[in-house]
């Protein structure tokens, strides 16, 4: 469904991304973990299409996100870590909005609207502007109107900040539903527990680089996922473009 090909995306002469390579098949929740700065939201906005990148390939569904771009955007959907929507909307129209840019039919937009509507307990706020939405309602909404067009990728930025915990139960259900139903989601998150409860792969990056990635056992083995990654976070920081290599520092 994913295939990130020896990615680099180069600020100046710093790599934020370097050389990264994964392979995520359908019916995958894959968990993508890091330090902040470590070129997690880097990675994810080169693969919706969002940033340029130096060197390396991605294909969403086959096809390459700079040679197809509309192909491969009209099978994903990207949720960043803030919500920015547009405040001058009503929740019903951001939706309706979002559902005419991907083609969606009345039937079919109808039906989602009501399932997450219903879901998120927003339903009966649809009709208010997103500029009266708390954080918590503005991600809810994101996250509707990243499913509107049941995507086959769905890219997710910290999804879980901002919500309560009742959303953020209902939300995991529906990831696996989705992959349960031949859909992938590649997803970043500082919630170890939750990456470790959740994902059937994970990949842990560091300074832009690649440091370990396989599925949940292959990764921790007899450890807690929190175990490995302060192990492998730990010592020296791979050189990422800038000559130098700066040491982390322990607890």
């Amino acid at each position: 469904m994913l295939r990130i090909e020896h990615l680099t995306k180069k600020y100046g002469d710093y790599a934020a991304v370097n050389d990264l390579s994964i392979h995520i098949q359908p019916g995958e929740i894959y968990g993508f973990i890091g330090h902040n700065g470590a070129g997690k939201t880097t990675t994810l906005k080169c693969v919706a299409g969002i940033l340029n990148y130096d060197q390396g390939d991605i294909a969403i569904g086959g096809f390459d996100i700079k040679k197809n771009m509309l192909d491969a955007k009209r099978i994903m959907a990207y949720i960043p870590d803030n919500p920015d929507l547009y405040d001058y909307m009503t929740a019903i129209q951001y939706l309706n909005f979002i559902a005419d840019i991907f083609g969606v039919s009345q039937q079919d937009r109808q039906a989602r609207i009501k399932k997450y509507g219903d879901m998120f307990e927003l339903t009966e706020k649809l009709a208010q502007p997103v500029s009266s939405y708390s954080h918590g309602m503005k991600q809810k909404l994101a996250v509707m109107g990243a499913l509107i067009h049941d995507p086959k990728l769905i890219l997710m930025d910290e999804p879980f900040v901002g919500l309560d915990p009742t959303a953020a139960f209902l939300l995991k259900q529906t990831m696996r539903e989705i992959c349960d139903n031949g859909g992938a989601i590649f997803f970043s998150t500082h919630v170890l527990e939750v990456a470790e409860k959740l994902c059937d792969k994970v990949a842990i990056i560091k300074a832009g680089r690649l440091i370990k990635s396989g599925t949940m056992d292959e990764v921790k083995g007899d450890e807690s996922l929190e175990e490995v990654f302060l192990e492998l976070q730990n010592g020296a920081i791979p050189d990422a473009g800038l000559g130098i290599e700066i040491p982390t520092f322990q607890k």
